[in-house]
């Protein structure tokens, strides 16, 4: 048969749509007759297609019989065709032709988010619902990150061009933060990762900055702030060794926060992170949570091991309650070991000391800490008191001093973004032995940056004041 369907065997279907090969029926190739003798009668004798010699008139014979049996089989193949696009294949975009045409490749997933919301939550099924139609109409694929989070509902999106961050381009008080629903997403590093942030955290150098209080050395205006993120890597640089798309991580995004932080920070539905300042998120902890980390725990960190901190030694941190005093009682005791941990509060915080492992709480509304007797190794001093922290250190012990003026032996260091760090603590935090502390007023939505600023520039947050989620 000279028209033919070849048609591989389906376990669905009888015909398989994406097989289907329709061989149009050729001409029948006739060579040119030998010439022949011609018979008595004058007449030549017919040939067949192989130049065999036939009886007369047979060749018209064979000619209809071949042209009725190709005009047979395509009726056949169009028969079955139109039943099977009839009955066997779902409506779709797709028409009956282009289903012989290579298609275009879909667009890949660039990225899956995981949500804020609790997994169990009517906004999160809400969230995963629309995913899922989302996927359908697309014909795309979604597929949840590997989270550590309690739960998260997946979210697929491309990268865009622009982004939602909060800038000024001037320095002020909190009235100069403007939401920009139009800013740059920041250019990507061969060294670096673009991460999607999920949440952010202000500390108090965020409020000097943007009063100008580090122009000499602070990046051009307009600034995106934000020194704190926790997030999902979108994109990686060609030089980038081990993190990929998909990771959570967290970490202090600029090296040096004084020197020539980053212009566009962490309060921004984007930013750009060099990979050796970043960790992988703490398991067990939420976005939110890591997002009150990095800049705090490392400066606690690294105040204690400058100081000298060691297994056997005394500390006495000012400031306990708030968000680098916090982290620093619980690294003292079981990153360093220290025998004696004391700390400063008000009368209301003094069980929140006790309860982050301070074994000594001084109500500081109640007593001055440098009358009492005691005397310590090592003093931190988080609050701007080292005139008094000097008065309670021992003979060739060391005071931290994070703001405010230096007296010998006291010293000031500004911290240093480390990934490595980070990763030495992550065992501390998913073990529960040091735990992050969020403020209660907190966390604040993305549109209330103004004002989580205004509130953490009143000296009374405890812990830290974080933003989440952000869109």
């Amino acid at each position: 048969m000279n028209g033919q369907a070849r048609c591989p065997r389906s376990s669905n279907f009888p015909i398989d749509a994406g097989q289907i090969q329709l061989v149009r029926p050729s001409k029948p190739q006739v060579s040119s007759p030998r010439a022949l003798p011609a018979t008595p009668d004058g007449r030549r004798p017919q040939t067949d297609n192989n130049n065999n010699t036939a009886a007369p008139g047979t060749g018209r014979a064979q000619e209809h019989q071949q042209r009725s049996s190709c005009s047979e089989t395509r009726a056949r193949i169009e028969k079955r065709m139109q039943a099977f696009f009839s009955s066997s294949i779902p409506v779709t975009s797709y028409s009956r032709s282009s289903l012989f045409l290579p298609q275009p490749p879909q667009a890949p997933v660039k990225l899956v988010l995981p949500s804020s919301a609790p997994r169990g939550s009517a906004a999160a099924a809400a969230a995963r619902r629309t995913a899922s139609e989302a996927a359908g109409r697309s014909g795309r694929c979604v597929a949840a990150s590997a989270s550590s989070s309690p739960a998260t509902a997946a979210v697929a999106t491309e990268v865009p061009g622009v982004m939602k961050a909060w800038v000024y381009d001037a320095y002020g008080d909190a009235s100069v933060l403007k939401l920009d629903e139009a800013a740059a997403v920041p250019a990507v590093a061969e060294d670096q990762v673009l991460v999607k942030v999920v949440a952010a955290a202000l500390n108090p150098v965020d409020a000097k900055r943007r009063a100008g209080k580090f122009q000499a050395t602070d990046s051009p205006l307009p600034t995106v702030p934000g020194y704190d993120v926790a997030g999902v890597v979108v994109k990686v640089g060609s030089q980038v060794k081990k993190l990929k798309e998909g990771d959570e991580v967290y970490g202090m995004i600029s090296e040096k926060p004084l020197e020539g932080p980053k212009q566009s920070g962490s309060l921004a539905e984007y930013t750009a992170v060099e990979e050796k300042l970043l960790a992988l998120k703490p398991k067990g902890l939420d976005f939110a949570q890591a997002a009150s980390l990095p800049l705090a725990v490392q400066t606690a960190n690294e105040g204690l091991e400058r100081a000298g901190l060691s297994s056997g030694k005394s500390v006495l941190v000012l400031g306990g309650a708030g968000g680098v005093g916090s982290l620093a009682i619980q690294i003292a005791k079981h990153v360093y070991g220290a025998s004696k941990v004391a700390a400063t509060a008000s009368t209301k915080k003094i069980e929140l000391l006790k309860s982050l492992g301070a074994d000594v709480a001084i109500d500081y509304t109640k007593d001055n800490f440098e009358e009492l007797p005691d005397k310590y190794d090592v003093v931190l001093d988080a609050v701007g008191q080292g005139d008094k922290a000097v008065k309670v250190v021992t003979e060739g012990g060391s005071v931290v001093v994070l703001t405010g003026a230096v007296s010998p032996p006291g010293f000031r260091f500004v911290v240093t973004s480390n990934g490595a760090v980070l990763e030495k603590l992550n065992p501390y935090l998913e073990s529960g032995k040091v735990k992050p502390l969020i403020d209660p007023e907190g966390p604040f939505a993305f549109s209330q940056v103004v004002e989580a600023f205004s509130y953490l520039e009143t000296g009374r947050a405890t812990g830290k004041v974080v933003i989440s989620p952000i869109p």
